[in-house]
């Protein structure tokens, strides 16, 4: 009873693989759900950051190159070489004036998140008093003064010219910050993400490790359980056949030396009332059938005694109580048995040769009462280093359609020829052979069948 209690106070490792599985589960989805916020980052800062920057960047310099244009455009006007008069720069001023509209609005929409209050009214106050002051100057180069309208251009646009290229250098410059942050905060967004991915790739290994850990020592302990269960059920079948042997030994005993001491007396005392009574008499005939009544009795208990435990094993060995015993069955089966030995004979231990004779005993009764067989064979092969015995029939056989994956069916008497030649150290293989039936095949080797203890 201890030993079942101990294996029953043991708890089975499902628990803990199910408990290991579900904290695996969550950290996977922890670390998703982490690697999802910090995408949506990059995404956001990418997108929504670097992009639209680098569009501003790219209108700001458009802006840039129509103020150097500008700039350029002025100082020609001042240079008294030139051959047109100012008026004739005002389309280009008017083309120049569009191009800024235009980069001006997209730089606005680019820039939003981006630009302050005060610098985008900055800029355009900016433009709008210097494009007042464009107007002026023209409009005193429409009236013929081209001196004061020269003088406009050197006092008034080239410095606002100069602070609208400044302001937008400076915009500019902010914008490459802003893009070495976000490449910084990206950078850093990366790191992270690879470190954390490093210590989720060493936190899963270690879980791998721990959970195979604990299930091999599961493993160990429900084997080493099996292990133990398995040497305590081969004890207890030995305990089985080793008493069921001593009962069938005394059995056959009383059977032999009581009873059939009884009934041997009993006939010798019907043999001398018989001769006693007159010749002819119905008395007389009467004892005769008695005393063949008791004489009947006697060989069949006899025969049932042999069954039992054969003396015959003990006496003469295995081969010369199997020459006894197949003829036997031959006659009370009906079925017809084909006995078959090869080999130099070797002598085989009384213990062994016990085993072995129930062996080929259960066989037989299978034979003759599920195979539905006429015939059978039985082979006695001695080997030059082992003893093997084959019982065959080709009649039903143990795989039907009822049997479960045609799996070989486990009876008592199975179990016991398996037990049996387990315990002589030897091997049974049972078989369909080609042509149909069941092929049962016992292998010992012969050093198992000289030293064997009975």
């Amino acid at each position: 009873m201890q030993p079942a209690q101990k294996i029953s106070s043991q708890r089975s490792p499902t628990t803990g693989l199910l408990f290991g599985l579900i904290i695996t589960l969550a950290a996977v989805l922890a670390y998703a759900s982490y690697i999802t916020v910090q995408l949506s980052g990059l995404r956001r800062l990418q997108s929504d950051i670097i992009d639209r920057n680098r569009k501003d960047s790219l209108q700001l310099l458009r802006i840039q190159n129509d103020l150097n244009s500008i700039a350029l455009a002025m100082r020609d006007m001042l240079d008294a070489a030139e051959p047109y008069p100012l008026t004739a720069w005002a389309a280009q001023f008017d083309r120049i004036h569009a191009d800024l509209d235009a980069a001006l609005k997209l730089e606005e929409k680019f820039a939003d998140a981006n630009r302050t209050p005060e610098q985008r009214h900055y800029l355009d106050q900016s433009l709008a008093q210097f494009w007042d002051a464009v107007n002026r100057m023209f409009a005193l180069a429409s009236a013929s003064k081209d001196a004061e309208a020269r003088e406009q251009i050197r006092l008034t646009l080239q410095p606002r010219q100069q602070a609208l290229s400044t302001a937008v250098s400076r915009l500019l410059v902010e914008n490459n910050e802003g893009e070495e942050q976000a490449a910084a905060r990206i950078a850093h967004i990366y790191d992270s993400v690879q470190r954390q991915l490093y210590l989720f790739l060493a936190a899963t290994l270690i879980a791998i490790v721990l959970t195979s850990l604990y299930l091999i020592r599961s493993n160990r302990q429900i084997f080493a359980r099996l292990a133990e269960l398995s040497e305590q059920r081969s004890d207890l079948a030995q305990k089985l056949i080793s008493t069921q042997e001593s009962t069938l030994r005394h059995i056959s005993r009383e059977l032999h030396d009581e009873f059939g001491q009884v009934l041997t007396a009993i006939g010798a005392m019907l043999g001398r009332a018989g001769n006693q009574a007159p010749e002819g008499s119905p008395l007389r005939a009467d004892l005769q059938e008695v005393r063949e009544i008791a004489q009947s009795t006697l060989n069949n208990i006899r025969s049932l005694s042999q069954a039992l435990h054969p003396v015959l094993l003990e006496e003469a060995g295995l081969e010369s109580t199997l020459d006894w015993y197949i003829p036997t069955v031959e006659r009370q089966t009906g079925i017809r048995l084909q006995y078959e030995k090869s080999g130099q004979p070797f002598p085989v231990d009384t213990g062994a040769g016990v085993h072995l004779f129930r062996i080929i005993q259960e066989a037989l009764n299978n034979v003759s009462r599920h195979a539905g067989a006429t015939e059978a064979w039985i082979r006695l092969k001695f080997l030059p280093y082992a003893l093997e015995l084959e019982v065959e029939d080709h009649g039903k056989g143990f795989v039907s359609p009822n049997t479960p994956n045609g799996d070989t069916p486990r009876g008592i008497g199975l179990v016991g020829m398996r037990e049996r030649a387990e315990l002589i150290g030897g091997t049974l293989e049972i078989s369909r052979p080609a042509q149909g039936g069941t092929l049962v095949r016992v292998k010992i080797p012969q050093d198992k069948l000289q030293t064997h203890a009975a």
